[in-house]
């Protein structure tokens, strides 16, 4: 059974198609008008190994918040969906990436119910014109819609641009984990037998 889904989510402030395969190779084209985040996307979608086509027609003449707010909503509402009722996943993912002097550990829970802890500042309030308390707040945004307890810890780092592409490299790898199949259960992982 494919476990994709497709999002289409149009607000005053934003509009945007989404669709993602869980199954996939990291393929798909990332077209949100916002150059940092479209990079974070591709980081995303390869180190995942999921295919992720997103086009977003955003207010960037304000600036890049509702865009990045949005895909993130999208994006987890589409994980989400895709997931279906949860049977035969692992459930449970972690990671901990070396990126040249960041280190990042990060762990998902797609246990269906919402938490967020995100430890993984970034000093400078820009990446180029990107402001960098975005990284968290997309992250707020797909965690709450994909219904997922999701950790983030920065260990150390110092470079801007390398913190916030060790965290997405980090997630993904953690969501990579998370959402796939278990070879030795076909069951809902949860004594509740229902996530």
């Amino acid at each position: 059974m494919a476990r994709t889904a497709s999002i289409s989510r149009k607000t005053g402030e934003t509009d945007i198609q989404l669709t993602v395969n869980l199954d996939g190779n990291g393929d798909g084209q990332r077209d949100s008008g916002v150059g940092f985040l479209d990079h974070m996307l591709d980081l995303l979608a390869r180190h995942a190994l999921i295919d992720l086509d997103v086009t977003a027609k955003g207010d960037l003449h304000v600036d890049d918040h509702h865009t990045t707010e949005d895909i993130g909503i999208a994006l987890g509402a589409a994980v989400d969906q895709a997931l279906g009722d949860r049977a035969g996943i692992r459930r449970y993912g972690h990671f901990t990436l070396p990126m040249d002097e960041c280190l990042v550990t990060a762990a998902v829970d797609l246990g269906g119910r919402y938490a967020f802890e995100y430890h993984a500042p970034i000093a400078p309030a820009k990446i180029g014109t990107f402001d960098s308390e975005l990284i968290e707040h997309f992250w707020q945004s797909f965690a709450a819609n994909a219904r997922c307890n999701l950790h983030v810890v920065l260990h150390h780092g110092k470079n801007s641009h390398h913190i916030a592409e060790c965290v997405f490299k980090t997630l993904a790898r953690a969501i990579r984990m998370a959402a796939e199949s278990d070879p030795r259960s076909d069951a809902v992982p949860s004594t509740k037998g229902v996530l």
